[in-house]
C-alpha cells in the first residue's frame, strides 16, 4: 500500500496563445519532413490539428542527515628525538623510515606517527529532483514566482482534464531516488549509524505545451510541440 503524501499543485501561464502557436507552426511546419537530401515546400504540408497540453514536472526535495563512528588514521610529524606519542591511555609509536627515507633526510629528519583513532562524523545533504511526466530525470528550467503561476491551477487542469499528462513515475520511486542521491556510500568500518531522510517538499508543476500535428507527403505524420510558457520549439 502506497504512502499518501502532501503534494504541491502548480500551474506556469502560457505566455502565448493558440494564434501565436498556431503562426509558429505554420513557420515551421516543414521542419519534421527535413532530411540531408530534401525539404518539402510549405504547400505540401498542412496542420492537421493543434492542442494545448499540460505535462507535469514531478519535483520532489529533501535532505538526508546522519552521525555515525568510523576508524581512521591521522598522521602528525614530530622532531627526531621523539620516539612516541601518549594520548590518554593510549601510546603511539613512531613510523619506521625506509631505506631511501633515511639516506634523503637523515637522522635529524622529523618523524612520523599514525595515530589510530575514530571520528565522529556528522552527514548533512540536502537536495531537488525533477523528473518530467515520462520519469526521466531533468534539469528544471522555469522561474516559480507569482508572475508566472496561474492563481487557480486545480480548476485549470479540471477545466483541461482530457488533455492533462500526469506523472508516469510514483512519488515513491522520485523520492527513492532522491534519497539514493542524497546518501552517498558510507565506509566499511563504522558502527553507531543513526540517519533520517526528511521529506522536505512534493510539487506536481504543469507546464503548457501546445502540440501540432502536421501531415506532409505521402501523408506522413509530424508532431511539432512547443513551449507555451519560454515560446520555443521543443
Amino acid at each position: 500500500m502506497s504512502k499518501s503524501y502532501d503534494v504541491k499543485t502548480v500551474v506556469l501561464r502560457k505566455n502565448i496563445e493558440l494564434a501565436d502557436a498556431t503562426e509558429i507552426v505554420e513557420d515551421k511546419k516543414t521542419k519534421p519532413f527535413k532530411s540531408l537530401l530534401s525539404r518539402p515546400k510549405k504547400e505540401q504540408v498542412h496542420i492537421h490539428s493543434i492542442k494545448l497540453y499540460y505535462e507535469c514536472i514531478l519535483m520532489v526535495s529533501g535532505k538526508y542527515v546522519a552521525d555515525y563512528y568510523r576508524k581512521a588514521i591521522h598522521t602528525i610529524s614530530v622532531p627526531s628525538n621523539v620516539k612516541e606519542v601518549e594520548l590518554g591511555d593510549c601510546v603511539f609509536q613512531i613510523r619506521s623510515k625506509s631505506g631511501f627515507e633515511r639516506t634523503f633526510v637523515g637522522k635529524r629528519g622529523k618523524n612520523k606517527i599514525d595515530m589510530k583513532l575514530e571520528e565522529h562524523v556528522f552527514v548533512e545533504e540536502e537536495d531537488e529532483i525533477a523528473f518530467d511526466h515520462h520519469g526521466r530525470e531533468i534539469k528544471f528550467p522555469f522561474k516559480v514566482n507569482s508572475k508566472t503561476v496561474e492563481n487557480y491551477p486545480k480548476r485549470i487542469l479540471q477545466k483541461n482534464e482530457p488533455n492533462v499528462k500526469r506523472p508516469e513515475i510514483t512519488v515513491d520511486s522520485a523520492l527513492g531516488k532522491l534519497q539514493s542521491q542524497l546518501k552517498k556510500p558510507l565506509e566499511t568500518d563504522v558502527r553507531e549509524l543513526s540517519e533520517e531522510f526528511v521529506l522536505r517538499e512534493i510539487t506536481e508543476l504543469y507546464v503548457p505545451i501546445f502540440e501540432a500535428r502536421v501531415i506532409g507527403p505521402k501523408k506522413k505524420v509530424g508532431i511539432i510541440r512547443i513551449d507555451a510558457v519560454r515560446k520555443k520549439i521543443l
